[in-house]
């Protein structure tokens, strides 16, 4: 059944709050940079009429209807990537470069490659932008003094990389890389594999999990990890709490406090200031709805079917106290989703892949010729790392741009060599 078009524009989101699907669904396109309409099916009498009209049951939401009167149930991202016009599938099984990863340092990389005659191919296992893509606000990025969001530095990527011929591939992961000489192979999750002539590891961080007692089963129920975009509308007149101390938590605690009666700010330092831009500091303090719990740490979260409060711990005394609140956002530190690589490149001890001499020198590692590793290259020659996801990398916008640019003069030697 597909409904009658009413020249609405916008997509339309029918579902329950605190529905983990639900929020999978509004994060996805927040992500996506797609914009949409949130009816709670216990308020909205437009979105009880829907979902009767369509003969949908409860236990079927969220219900996703598109501008052409066409909807989904419980949509995955590659659902929801076809019917934004997302591309999910490769053009060609053959490429000069592929790049797995569409932050900053991939979409950059893909830019430079791309313009000076390497054909391209970007996947991204969510949609393109990567976790910088999702700031609120990014001020200290270079030639632009009045800033811009992290979405719009996102698109304006995006843009140009389609006009150098670079092909983007949404919501579909790597999931595994091997060696067929004189090609590099790179495994799909769809089982579908495609060939080139070098590969990119651009993969990004991804946040890592509380681990107090109630916050996993909350999660998308109140407890929530780089979602201020998707979930700042919910958050009116609440007093929300924000787990972190660096500028992505800064940032996200300001797009909150727009929205939130309260918005407080939880970290384990006893200065905000130890990982805090001074910028950014003086205007938080200046926010006269963002408070500061320094000396902090969230040691459980409770509530029937959502959150409904958390513990806080002082750190130096012990003392606890439990409050309410029905948002918990947290940013608490970088993990590299790398665990398809282990054994297959050289990783620290952390996951980060190890690049140029360390990777050549790991015990781990299969160096296999006889010239030195490049700088920005994995322990597998013809693979090469930028970005977050290297380790020692600077965890900075501009800087991973810049690694996006700099590999691509190491992967024009290595062609040219091979």
């Amino acid at each position: 059944m597909t409904l009658p078009s009413d020249g609405d524009t916008t997509i339309r989101i029918v579902g329950f709050p605190w529905s983990p699907a639900e929020h999978d669904v509004k994060d996805y396109l927040a992500r996506s940079r797609t914009p949409y309409d949130w009816l709670d099916l216990e308020t909205s009498d437009d979105g009880r009429r829907l979902v009767e009209e369509l003969g949908v049951s409860r236990s079927e939401l969220p219900l996703v209807i598109f501008p052409d009167g066409t909807y989904l149930l419980s949509p995955t991202n590659e659902d929801l990537a076809a019917k934004i016009g997302l591309r999910t599938e490769a053009g060609s099984p053959f490429y000069d470069m592929i790049v797995i990863g569409g932050g900053p340092a991939g979409l950059s990389a893909a830019v430079y490659g791309s313009s000076e005659g390497l054909r391209t191919i970007v996947v991204e296992r969510e949609a393109p932008g990567g976790q910088a893509g999702m700031s609120s606000r990014i001020e200290n990025y270079f030639g632009f003094p009045d800033g811009l969001s992290g979405g719009e530095l996102a698109e304006r990527a995006i843009t140009q990389a389609g006009r150098f011929g670079v092909e983007l591939v949404a919501a579909r992961a790597a999931t595994g890389l091997r060696v067929e000489r004189p090609y590099r192979v790179v495994t799909l999750d769809d089982g579908s594999e495609l060939y080139c002539r070098s590969v990119l590891l651009a993969l990004g961080v991804s946040w890592r999990i509380l681990e107090a007692p109630g916050c996993r089963e909350l999660i998308g129920r109140g407890v929530y990890y780089g979602a201020a975009s998707a979930e700042a509308p919910s958050c009116g007149s609440e007093d929300v709490y924000l787990i972190g101390a660096g500028n992505s938590s800064g940032q996200a605690a300001m797009l909150l406090a727009r929205y939130a009666r309260s918005v407080t700010l939880v970290a384990p330092e006893t200065d905000f200031a130890e990982r805090m831009s001074e910028y950014l500091l003086e205007r938080l303090r200046g926010t006269e709805n963002i408070r500061f719990r320094p000396k902090t740490v969230v040691t459980h979260a409770a509530g029937e079917g959502r959150l409904q409060e958390i513990t806080l711990e002082d750190v130096e005394s012990g003392e606890q106290e439990t409050v309410p609140t029905s948002a918990l956002f947290v940013y608490i530190g970088a993990v590299p989703p790398t665990d398809w690589l282990d054994g297959i490149v050289a990783l620290d001890e952390k996951g980060f892949i190890l690049t140029g001499d360390a990777a050549r020198a790991a015990p781990s590692g299969s160096w296999s010729v006889k010239r030195d590793p490049y700088p920005l290259e994995a322990s597998i020659p013809g693979v090469f790392v930028a970005g977050d996801v290297r380790s020692g990398s600077v965890k900075r916008v501009g800087a991973a741009v810049g690694e996006g640019a700099t590999v691509i003069q190491y992967i024009h030697s290595y062609l040219e060599d091979s």
